[in-house]
């Protein structure tokens, strides 16, 4: 585990170089060539010791050019390029005996240990419990969901948590919400509070409200009243989104709930804590964050003049909270409307003293569904939306979530649900899964003509016939380094573009060269390793993002 093929290129030419010029400390840099026709990798040490050479990059790579071949073993030859890279094409021997890891591997392959077992988390979706959740919320959803199972693939201690923003006015606005909707439910002429919630969704929530509770309730003092109905609308929304949630195959470790920050104290101990450290002040009756100190363009309010805390104070003291928790860093995923919210809330951990890069915060645009080419409106307050639950229904878990996760997720998203419904090879997810089953079809075919097939690792004859199944080993070794990329990155979408790279070449190759020979056991039985090599490496990366790897379609 964590051999990666790039960096076992690269530590062999650096300890070549050390040996050549022990006096030189260069960074070598070893990259996959984009045209298999140059090589296998290539690198620009020559352009790199040129100067220090005092000599064109060329003559050094010259120079280089007969060392690295006697020197390197996995490298089959040496050649250069332009006016100074070097390519190197790797021995056909050391591919496929490190394919063989493959299946020694089975569903670890891919791991690496990037993260050192280092305690990381992930905050993501925690939509206030206001209403259901729509397709933009099931962007940030598979997005928070998919990063965490890469970086937990790639050596990290991964802790996945909601949270529940369960404090402050939108949750009274929302318990006032409900109670119009009861009362209108029993013929009363009234109107939602101006700023509440008026989607049908309450209407749901009224009817089972009063036939748990019963009207007398709406008869209760105003503050105990008032309570009851939050309580109770919170609840009930929360129960959805879980349930959500849960089909859409995200499942957090940790719901953690804002009224927890006031009932044990956290947020006055944080502020507190930046008053002491001369952080804050006072200015028209409230109580102000120096955030101007680290680059924010305002300074924020924490306490506001009627003495009630506002949104950022609780935010500070959650990420307090996290901090106290023991975790090395955590990463933040928000909507698209919190960007202008990043510098304050950056502003704030500096303000802690918490150390630099301890929080991450990613942003995820926004999502416009298509339906015959024309957008559809979403407003949650306004009732105007696509609940995810819907999407889901009509397309599927896998497509939903390949769809929300096959571009970066900070930039918009067109989804066409007519496309994303098509089973056919235009369709991203199912050529994908196609590859996976078709895999899997072959074996069932081998069995079933009775085919005598020897596993990888006991195969006589181990050699290439054509080219296009040296590319597929390539590909099938490269996962780890994709791995990598991806968890540094924090960018699953990688995984996607691998996928479809590599899918792409199983089609090709599946179309071009027969793969079940009865004539030629010993072919049949070396391309069926490959296959299997690549059935476990699909199932794999389709697992980082979430998504089944069938084997009938």
């Amino acid at each position: 585990m964590d051999e990666l093929i790039t960096e076992v290129i690269k530590v062999h030419v650096q300890e070549a170089l050390r040996e050549i010029f022990p006096e030189e400390g260069v960074e070598v840099i070893v990259e996959p060539a984009k045209d298999t026709r140059h090589g296998d990798f290539a690198t620009n040490v020559a352009f790199l010791l040129a100067r220090r050479r005092k000599k064109s990059p060329r003559e050094v790579a010259q120079e280089l050019q007969k060392i690295f071949q006697e020197k390197l073993q996995e490298i089959a030859r040496v050649e250069i390029a332009g006016v100074g890279f070097i390519n190197f094409f790797l021995t056909d021997h050391f591919l496929l005996s490190r394919l063989k890891r493959v299946f020694i591997e089975e569903e670890d392959f891919g791991a690496v240990n990037l993260g050192q077992n280092r305690r990381i988390q992930v905050e993501f979706v925690s939509v206030n419990p206001t209403g259901p959740l729509h397709v933009g919320h099931g962007k940030c959803a598979a997005f928070g969901d998919a990063l965490a199972r890469v970086l937990a693939k790639a050596g990290f201690q991964v802790e996945k948590e909601y949270y529940v923003n369960d404090a402050g006015r939108q949750i009274d606005l929302l318990g006032a919400s409900l109670e119009a909707r009861c009362r209108q439910l029993l013929g009363e002429d009234v109107e939602i509070p101006e700023g509440g919630y008026k989607g049908d969704y309450l209407i749901d929530i009224a009817r089972q409200f009063l036939e748990e509770k019963g009207e007398a309730l709406l008869n209760l003092p105003e503050g105990e009243k008032r309570e009851i109905f939050k309580q109770f609308a919170v609840e009930s929304i929360l129960r959805d989104i879980r349930a959500d949630l849960d089909r859409f195959r995200v499942f957090f470790d940790v719901w953690f709930h804002e009224q927890l920050l006031y009932q044990n104290d956290t947020v006055k101990t944080v502020l507190q804590i930046l008053a002491e450290k001369g952080y804050t002040y006072e200015r028209d009756g409230a109580l102000w964050l120096k955030t101007t100190l680290w680059g924010d363009d305002k300074d924020r309010v924490l306490i506001r003049e009627n003495g009630l805390p506002t949104y950022f104070a609780s935010d500070i003291a959650y990420h307090w909270n996290k901090w106290q928790r023991g975790f090395d860093q955590v990463i933040d995923i928000w909507g698209a409307d919190h960007h202008g919210y990043i510098p304050r809330m950056q502003a704030a951990v500096s303000a802690l003293g918490l150390p630099q890069g301890f929080l991450e915060i990613f942003i995820v645009q926004f999502v416009t569904l298509l339906r015959g080419g024309q957008p559809e409106r979403m407003s949650t307050r306004q009732g105007e939306f696509i609940p995810l639950k819907e999407l889901v229904a009509e397309v599927g878990v896998d497509v939903a979530r390949y769809y929300f996760l096959m571009r970066d997720p900070a930039t918009h998203l067109e989804f066409d649900v007519e496309e994303a419904k098509k089973k056919s090879m235009d369709n991203p997810v199912y050529y994908v899964q196609y590859a996976h089953a078709r895999i899997a079809s072959l074996f069932k075919e081998a069995e079933k003509r009775g085919l005598k097939i020897e596993p990888f690792d006991q195969l006589q004859e181990v050699r290439f016939r054509v080219q296009e199944e040296r590319e597929i080993v390539k590909k099938i070794l490269y996962f780890p380094d994709v791995v990598k990329n991806a968890a540094q990155l924090r960018q699953p979408y990688l995984i996607c573009v691998y996928l479809q790279d590599l899918a792409s070449s199983f089609h090709s190759f599946y179309n071009l060269h027969r793969i079940l020979d009865r004539e030629d056991l010993s072919l049949t039985s070396f391309r069926l390793g490959l296959c299997r090599a690549m059935q476990i490496v699909l199932r794999n990366a389709l697992s980082l993002l979430g998504i089944s790897a069938p084997e009938t379609m």
